[in-house]
C-alpha cells in the first residue's frame, strides 16, 4: 500500500482494452528497488512504466530484454513523461506510446 503501489494501480485500471489485452500487471521489483506496471507486449517482450520514486523523477518507459544484448544492456529506456500529468493522461500517453511503436497489435 506504498504511493508508487496505489498509483500504478490507479493508472492500470485507466489503461484503454488494448493494453489489458497485453497482459498487463502491476509490479514490484525489490531487487532494482522499482514499481510499476508491466506490459507483456508479443513483439519485444516485456515493456514496464517504472512509477517515480521522488517529487522530482519522471514516469520511465523501460524494454526489459530477456537476455543481454551486444553490448550488455539488459534494458532500454523508451520515454520519460514528467509528473505534471494526471494518471489519465499518463494511462492515455503510454498507451498510444505502445501502440503507435508497433509494440501492442
Amino acid at each position: 500500500m506504498t504511493e508508487p503501489a496505489i498509483r500504478a494501480r490507479t493508472i492500470a485500471n485507466l489503461l484503454p482494452l488494448l493494453c489489458a489485452r497485453a497482459g498487463v500487471k502491476v509490479i514490484h521489483n525489490s531487487d532494482r528497488n522499482y514499481t510499476g506496471i508491466r506490459f507483456e507486449t508479443k513483439a519485444a517482450g516485456p515493456v514496464i512504466l517504472e512509477m517515480p520514486t521522488t517529487d522530482e523523477d519522471p514516469y520511465r518507459l523501460v524494454q526489459e530484454f530477456i537476455d543481454p544484448d551486444k553490448a550488455g544492456r539488459m534494458e532500454v529506456e523508451l520515454r520519460r513523461f514528467p509528473q505534471i500529468y494526471k494518471p489519465h493522461g499518463i494511462a492515455h500517453i503510454t498507451a498510444e506510446f505502445l501502440r503507435s511503436n508497433g509494440f501492442l497489435k
